[in-house]
């Protein structure tokens, strides 16, 4: 199962990503991160969770002005 970590803020984007199928984590410090193969963020804060530089290699998915449905396309789409 690919683990998704989600910005505490994207609900919507969490349960859509459940129902998919996906083990979803809530991303609310850096370490929350750790073991995940994407993570999806709201892009209002440049400065996610306090992080300025970070050591995750996964794909970011920037959520902003995006349906709960594309972000999932965009999940999905990293994992095929």
């Amino acid at each position: 199962m690919k683990r998704v970590g989600v910005e505490g803020t994207l609900s919507d984007v969490k349960g859509a990503l459940q129902q998919k199928g996906y083990d979803v984590v809530d991303l609310k410090q850096e370490s929350d991160s750790n073991g995940c193969d994407c993570c999806v963020i709201s892009g209002q804060d440049k400065n996610v969770m306090g992080m300025q530089t970070t050591n995750f290699k996964g794909a970011v998915i920037n959520a902003d002005g995006l349906t709960a449905t594309q972000v999932c396309e965009q999940v999905d789409t990293r994992f095929k």
